[in-house]
């Protein structure tokens, strides 16, 4: 058995010009969208050394990208404040939405149902019904640029998070602020829910990643301090462990009590997104034109397997920490916490006040100026084209 716990996967030149955001599809963990300074959307395969579709119809460098939930769907949001949605499966725009004021930071696709949540610098967060084509609400509160938000699994709410150092929940029926978290010390670069459990972390500058009960709406703990900025955080599906990214190094943490369970050096740079495919952990980089994809091997991480012990070969793989042996994760006593209910119901319960944005000409993806250049055809029938999975 190999004793690399990771490495640098691939590398590749993205755009023509500097790339400016990356994004993972959180379902597979295999495909990737870029986003450059030459306005357009890049959509590779992990393990493809090519571009597999080139979208086009911004009119300024893109600033953030994110797929759908089934990855039929990416939208990008530009520095200009402009969203666009692009249906991957038909290869065409499907909407262009404008609203915001400045540079989009963040975007998350409703579980259910054609909505879309965008955040910006302006410090807004807005709320898109895709059929109806223009903004529904507008949420206001924050004093500072939103770097990100997510709908909650049971599409109850939208949580977003800050440079003005909060984290704050928003009730999707009732409209409104429902509470707000302050706990960290710098701004807050990552919000992620756990998959199953009302609990909630989030990543900050400050070195740190919060974890907060989301029916008592009170701190549950604090990660030890690493050694920059969290870039990013993902549960692991099974909710025993969250991963947090910061430059070059992943650390595995758990909450209750608070644990590192194991840090390792990857190299990774800026990690932009992380994401998980079988037994592997993907990270994305960028650096100018170029993008650099890295795999951990989770089986050789703790708590899930035994780390290899340092060797000359492996010397830039091992632990930054001693990790502990793999041994169960000592969880609290079951029921101490409920579990979010999924339910395509509370798609027909969002408050909506419409804000009159003017539907754009190329809402129907008939302006020339929004494209979607194929250029691998056979992999793109592979990777877009094949029946959705119930």
């Amino acid at each position: 058995m190999s004793s690399r716990r990771s490495w640098k996967h691939q590398e590749f030149v993205a755009h023509g010009s500097k790339v400016t955001c990356a994004a993972l599809g959180k379902k597979s963990g295999r495909v990737l969208a870029t986003g450059g300074e030459d306005m357009k959307v890049n959509m590779w395969s992990v393990d493809k050394p090519n571009c597999i579709m080139s979208l086009s119809g911004h009119q300024t460098p893109i600033a953030c990208v994110r797929f759908g939930p089934n990855e039929d769907l990416v939208v990008a949001g530009s520095q200009s404040g402009s969203l666009k949605v692009w249906d991957l499966n038909q290869a065409k725009i499907v909407r262009t939405l404008t609203g915001h004021k400045a540079a989009v930071k963040s975007l998350d696709f409703f579980p259910y149902g054609e909505y879309l949540a965008s955040a910006a610098v302006d410090s807004l967060v807005k709320l898109w019904d895709l059929r109806r084509k223009g903004c529904i609400m507008t949420y206001q509160g924050h004093s500072g640029p939103v770097n990100s938000l997510k709908f909650s699994p049971d599409a109850r709410w939208l949580v977003s998070a800050s440079d003005d150092t909060t984290v704050r929940l928003w009730d999707l029926s009732a409209g409104k602020e429902l509470r707000q978290f302050s706990g960290h010390y710098g701004p807050v670069n990552q919000i992620e829910y756990h998959p199953s459990e009302y609990l909630l972390a989030s990543g900050s500058n400050d070195r740190t990643v919060n974890f907060w009960d989301l029916e008592k709406f009170a701190l549950v703990s604090a990660s030890e301090a690493a050694t920059a900025q969290v870039r990013a955080i993902l549960f692991h599906p099974d909710g025993e462990v969250l991963f947090s990214a910061t430059q070059d190094y992943l650390h595995v943490f758990s909450w209750e009590p608070s644990r590192t369970h194991d840090t390792l050096v990857v190299g990774w740079g800026k990690v932009a997104d992380i994401a998980i495919s079988q037994d592997e952990l993907l990270g994305i980089s960028y650096q100018q034109g170029s993008v650099q994809v890295h795999v951990v091997d989770l089986k050789q991480v703790a708590p899930f397997g035994v780390p290899p012990p340092p060797t000359r070969g492996n010397a830039s793989n091992v632990a930054a920490v001693s990790p502990e042996p793999q041994r169960p994760i000592r969880r609290p006593p079951t029921g101490t916490r409920r579990n979010f209910v999924r339910s395509a119901s509370t798609a027909t319960k969002l408050k909506e006040e419409t804000e009159g944005e003017a539907p754009s000409a190329d809402e129907e993806g008939n302006d020339i100026t929004n494209r979607a250049d194929i250029r691998s055809p056979e992999e793109y029938r592979q990777v877009f084209q094949q029946p959705v999975k119930p």
